[in-house]
């Protein structure tokens, strides 16, 4: 007489399986909606903290499944191995930023320029919908922001702002930041493709009779105009920031694609030229140090674009 011993079935590991299968689907259906698609962030982020909380719950039904699996040797080991597999990347990405959460400042907005930071040209417009509301920087913000990040300095360089001005739209391409405004430059295009500007020619009226004795005076007439005199203290620093050029960009991260704004100012003072980056992060109140990584990267690719010649 045969004897024949059933073994027990973890419903656990399979639901288990099930669950972390429909977390992992959902974790890079959204990633490729936000990332190449119309999703918003807003609810990029709401439905990835959804597809980590499936995936939560199929680890504690694997953790049950290996547990029997143990004690009475039942079937579904295979399917809680795989839900530990599926469960791991939307866990790995929710806990990556629970990490820079607790560890980087609550700041959305850095700059290189903690007293003077460059103004915004132009405000971004972005639904924060269950996000909370946006607030104003303050000076405790740049407090934490230095502590955090102190290599987040302004970089002067040798030479003129207009060589400088170059290096800086070429970093700006290379890094994939579309420059969308730009103040205090001449050209037409705000990231410098040069245009041809149409010439107006002026036709001088023929001379008549009555204005014959008239006709070898000059169409526009100079008026001398007083030297500029030096001025000091205010006024200067006032007529040096009207000579500032400002561009402002934006930018997404590569893999997320999370949209930052990005500001650049020139400012020549003598024979060298002072840059600042501001960059802010469109959404939240708190941009898990991601502004911080964009200005490093974007300050050390112009170092290395002006042959390291920054001095801080």
């Amino acid at each position: 007489m045969t004897i024949r011993f059933d073994r027990p079935v973890s419903h656990a590991a399979r639901a288990a399986r099930l669950i972390a299968s429909f977390a992992l689907v959902l974790c890079g259906v959204i990633l490729i909606g936000h990332r190449f698609g119309p999703l918003e962030t807003p609810y990029f982020i709401l439905l990835l903290l959804i597809s980590a909380g499936f995936a939560a719950l199929a680890v504690l039904l694997a953790v049950v499944g290996l547990t029997q699996l143990w004690r009475f040797a039942a079937l579904g080991g295979v399917s809680a191995v795989k839900a530990l597999i599926y469960a791991a990347l939307p866990l790995a990405i929710v806990g990556i930023g629970v990490e820079r959460y607790w560890t980087r400042p609550a700041i959305y907005d850095v700059s290189t320029d903690l007293v003077d930071a460059p103004e915004w040209l132009a405000q971004s417009e972005a639904r924060q919908l269950w996000l909370p509301a946006r607030r104003l920087v303050t000076p405790g913000d740049r407090e934490a922001q230095y502590v955090a990040y102190p290599a987040l300095t302004s970089r002067r360089y040798e030479g003129a702002s207009d060589r400088v001005l170059e290096a800086v739209r070429k970093v700006a391409r290379d890094s994939h930041i579309t420059i969308v405004k730009a103040e205090g430059t001449d050209v037409i295009d705000p990231n410098g493709d040069p245009k041809p500007r149409r010439r107006t020619v002026r036709q001088k009226p023929s001379p008549t009779a009555d204005d014959s004795a008239v006709t070898d005076m000059p169409d526009v007439i100079p008026v001398p105009t007083p030297r500029p005199r030096p001025y000091r203290d205010g006024v200067a620093d006032l007529i040096r920031q009207n000579t500032d050029v400002i561009l402002q960009g934006e930018t997404r991260t590569r893999i997320f694609g999370l949209p930052f704004d990005i500001l650049i100012r020139l400012r020549e003072e003598a024979e060298t030229t002072l840059v600042d980056v501001r960059v802010a992060s469109r959404y939240g109140q708190d941009d898990l140090g991601i502004s911080a990584n964009i200005t490093e990267n974007y300050l050390k690719a112009l170092d290395a674009e002006l042959l390291g010649i920054a001095g801080s």
